[in-house]
């Protein structure tokens, strides 16, 4: 039997001899290089942390204690210790195991994550529960050296350090370059510091020297300077001491023995502490340690060669918007792209390689990406700001008040628009639609295929004002390439003529109505099929047209029904007085969607073509009451 297979929670963990952990360790590698292969998901961080991960559950006790990871992509080693060894390999499948933590899954789940930076604002907050509550358990913040870029953690560090209550940040460092030279001492340092007799000898002495008449004071102050200058030039962790933490480290994130050591001298230590710890992305799999960026997030590939089991001739939408970025890159010298963190899931790489000068990485930090963008906008140059759609949620009030209400000319090139499968709620981008239509000077597109994307940016960048392109995580549909040419502002397109009722579908709906139109139409109901384009500005000429002509409309959205497109078209029925149209909306339902792929989800939500044709005789079915309409 298999050490793994002795594992059944992290008790058995602590139970197991040491010096099996590094065979342990192996075994863990092979299981999650087996599961990922199979479904696909995130592989290099989770690779990175075997040993940190550990150490964590062979020096803290949970659920008792508190382990909060940091997006939380790379607990799969995690949730491999804490009793889920016989589901993982349900791991991101419909009605399985989450790729992130889950509360819901396990008690051991301390907070649910997905987005970055927010570990240790989660973290202080238990830690100041427990406080209130007078218990004794530790809790444990464990976040990427990249989710230090987000602004939102540089503030909970500041705040932790004002606060001085204990907590414990792991500084997972895959990145960073940590010069070698100043390794043994630093962890000489790391070791002296953390030594209860160090603290009550550094006390003692302080008191001593504070005795001497007249001069006790000013040697105290000089000998301060002295130490800070001295810190500055040796300990590379000043940053966070200078923030009220106690620094440990650097440390090897795959030394089992000396990490279990720096985190119960950690744990014994009080007021808030940070661990340095350095690891290796994708460490123990070459193809993933060649290539860490490919195999941070990656589709099932073959685990012999690394190379994705599937492959399109048809190019995503993601591809589309970076082929198109290089081609307006030298026909618009003042474009600028602009990402945060995502430069290959965005498709900019290859503008990045391009024109250099005007791509900007701002790291995990979409507020500042998008208040930057405003600021180029208003002194003549062209930002697109290439983010998914769940990640700019985290930019709304920038959005609002340094795009908008300036009317800047801010290209929003939002990915990942609707389901996106099987990373599941934290990802899905149901909610844009509705968070940017209620805003004054926005425009949103929307594209049913690759060639209208490329229409939809370049009308885009035609516009004087903040504009909003967003599609989906797939491929395209192979249509071909036309020529470039600028859409008017709110204009839709029908599609398929008919009398009886009229399905209004916007982007990714577009392909599923058409569909529902064609099996209407063999069963004799004559049914109009339109591609909105526009969810805002709509084409109310049109819609009105085929409001009053067949009196029932069924909108189609892959984004909420709550403040979506549907809740548009109702609006605007409402405003031109044609209360008696029927509407149907379909869309994601008032809840968060699970976890799965997209075609199950799309299902679940009763969006594909099948069930849109099935929706429309159910509205045919009910009794009309319409009469005769007209506009008022």
């Amino acid at each position: 039997m298999s050490i793994l297979q002795q594992i059944d929670s992290p008790a058995d963990l602590r139970a197991l001899p040491a010096e099996d952990l590094p065979r342990l360790a192996e075994e863990i590698r092979r299981v999650i290089i087996q599961t990922v292969a199979q479904n696909g998901g995130h592989l290099a961080p989770n690779l990175g942390v075997v040993e940190l991960t550990l150490a964590l559950h062979r020096v803290f006790t949970t659920p008792r204690d508190k382990i909060i990871w940091d997006v939380g992509h790379q607990c799969y080693v995690h949730k491999l210790l804490t009793g889920r060894r016989e589901q993982f390999a349900s791991l991101r499948q419909f009605g399985g195991l989450s790729g992130f933590p889950r509360p819901l899954e396990s008690a051991h789940d301390a907070f649910a994550t997905g987005h970055s930076s927010t570990s240790v604002s989660a973290a202080l907050g238990m830690a100041l529960a427990r406080d209130q509550q007078k218990k004794r358990h530790h809790v444990v913040a464990v976040i990427g050296d990249g989710a230090l870029t987000g602004g939102m953690a540089l503030e909970a560090l500041n705040h932790a350090g004002h606060l001085q209550c204990n907590l414990i940040v792991v500084l997972n460092d895959n990145e960073m370059s940590i010069a070698q030279n100043v390794g043994g001492l630093s962890r000489y340092l790391s070791r002296l510091r953390s030594d209860p007799k160090y603290t009550r000898g550094k006390e003692e002495l302080e008191n001593i020297i504070k005795r001497i008449p007249n001069i006790g004071s000013a040697v105290l102050k000089m000998a301060d300077r002295l130490k800070d200058a001295f810190k500055y030039l040796v300990v590379p962790g000043m940053f966070f001491e200078e923030l009220g933490f106690t620094y440990l480290g650097p440390v090897d994130g795959h030394d089992l023995l000396e990490l279990m050591r720096i985190l119960q001298q950690a744990r014994s230590l009080k007021g808030p502490v940070l661990v340095h710890v350095l690891t290796q992305k994708g460490r123990g799999y070459q193809p993933a340690l060649d290539d860490p960026d490919t195999f941070h997030g990656v589709a099932p590939f073959n685990p012999e060669t690394g190379q994705p089991l599937k492959t399109s001739p048809i190019p995503s939408y993601t591809q589309v918007f970076g082929q198109f970025m290089v081609e307006m890159g030298q026909r618009i010298p003042n474009l600028v792209a602009i990402t945060a963190a995502m430069p290959g899931g965005t498709g900019l790489k290859g503008f990045a390689a391009r024109y250099p000068e005007r791509f900007f990485d701002v790291g995990i930090a979409e507020q500042h990406a998008v208040t930057l963008a405003a600021g180029l906008a208003s002194q003549g140059i062209r930002p697109v700001v290439a983010i998914y759609s769940t990640f700019l949620q985290r930019a709304y009030d920038q959005i609002v008040h340094d795009v908008c209400l300036s009317g800047l000319p801010v290209v929003f090139a939002i990915d990942r628009g609707g389901l996106v499968g099987d990373d599941g709620p934290t990802h899905h981008g149901v909610f844009d639609f509705s968070y940017l239509r209620h805003l004054p000077n926005m425009m949103i597109m929307a594209p049913a295929d690759e060639n209208q994307l490329r229409q939809m940016l370049y009308t885009a960048l035609m516009h004087d004002g903040p504009v909003a392109v967003r599609y989906p995580r797939s491929s395209g549909t192979g249509c071909p390439m036309e020529e470039l040419k600028a859409i008017p502002p709110g204009s839709a397109r029908v599609l398929q003529e008919g009398d009886q009722l009229t399905l209004l579908a916007v982007g990714s709906m577009v392909q599923p109505a058409r569909q529902a139109a064609e099996e209407l139409a063999r069963q004799g109901i004559a049914t109009a099929c339109i591609d909105a384009r526009f969810v805002k500005p709509l084409d109310e000429k049109l819609i009105l047209h085929y409001a009053v002509r067949t009196g029932r409309i069924v909108t189609v959205e892959e984004n909420v029904l709550a403040g979506g497109f549907g809740s548009a078209v109702l609006e605007l029925l409402q405003q031109r007085g044609l209360h008696q149209v029927q509407v149907m909306r379909l869309g994601v339902p008032d809840c968060f969607i699970t976890h799965g792929s997209r075609d199950i989800l799309l299902k679940q939500c009763g969006l594909t073509g099948e069930q849109i044709a099935a929706a429309a005789l159910e509205l045919l079915q009910k009794r009309s009451h319409r009469g005769r309409l007209k506009l008022l």
